[in-house]
């Protein structure tokens, strides 16, 4: 599912989770170097005549070790992280440029037409497109003709007008069996694919039509009609 929103700059996302990175690392490190201090000042400073008792000393430095341990792994994880981002900047540089599909309800009219296809099983033999505009008012409906492999709208409305410029608008396909209806599916819009960013550890592509979706949620087309 994708959504409609202008997309993070990815230098920006890459500063941010650098810069907290940077600021955990040295908070577990400074904790760390506390640590050492007080353990050396209480070794340092015990009375002789009743020394440390040794099961508390041995509880010490299974912390102290426990510590070091958190501070490796802190360490290594923020290590693993970094090679991830890399790996995910490397993935989408490869898709920038290309012509892609997009599974969204909502699709953006920028005045040029609209090309979608949608997916259906070999049952179904009528399907009905209804657009809506962003008040719930219809303004286009047609059967369309299931051998086509992609459609295009080019903002016509029923009443024989056009609707504006840079407005979003609702898609609704209604699939058909023997003429009883068996549910809606949302088109996959044809756009290209300008910019991505890292969010929550997943690459987020940002497209021509304004509209952005995760990776994984998008499949290359050779043209877009």
């Amino acid at each position: 599912m994708s959504t409609i929103a202008s997309i993070l700059n990815p230098t920006t996302t890459s500063t941010s989770s650098a810069t907290a990175t940077s600021t955990t690392t040295a908070e577990t490190g400074q904790e760390f170097n506390s640590f050492i201090k007080l353990l050396t000042a209480q070794i340092k400073n015990q009375d002789p005549l009743s020394p440390l008792d040794s099961t508390q000393f041995v509880e010490q430095l299974a912390t102290f070790s426990t510590l070091e341990q958190q501070v490796g792994s802190n360490t290594r994880l923020d290590s693993i992280a970094s090679i991830m981002n890399d790996l995910h900047t490397v993935m989408a540089n490869d898709w920038l440029g290309q012509s892609v599909t997009v599974e969204s309800s909502w699709v953006p009219f920028s005045g040029d037409p609209v090309t979608y296809e949608f997916e259906h099983s070999d049952d179904v033999d009528r399907a009905v497109l209804t657009i809506k505009d962003s008040d719930g008012n219809a303004s286009w409906s047609e059967t369309l003709d299931l051998t086509d492999d992609a459609f295009t709208w080019d903002g016509r409305t029923s009443a024989g007008g056009q609707v504006p410029a840079d407005t979003l608008h609702q898609f609704s396909i209604d699939l058909f069996e023997g003429g009883a209806y068996v549910g809606s599916v949302a088109p996959k819009v044809h756009t290209t694919v300008t910019e991505f960013a890292t969010e929550g550890g997943k690459v987020v592509l940002g497209t021509a039509l304004n509209m952005q979706t995760e990776l994984d949620s998008v499949r290359k087309v050779d043209t877009i009609s």
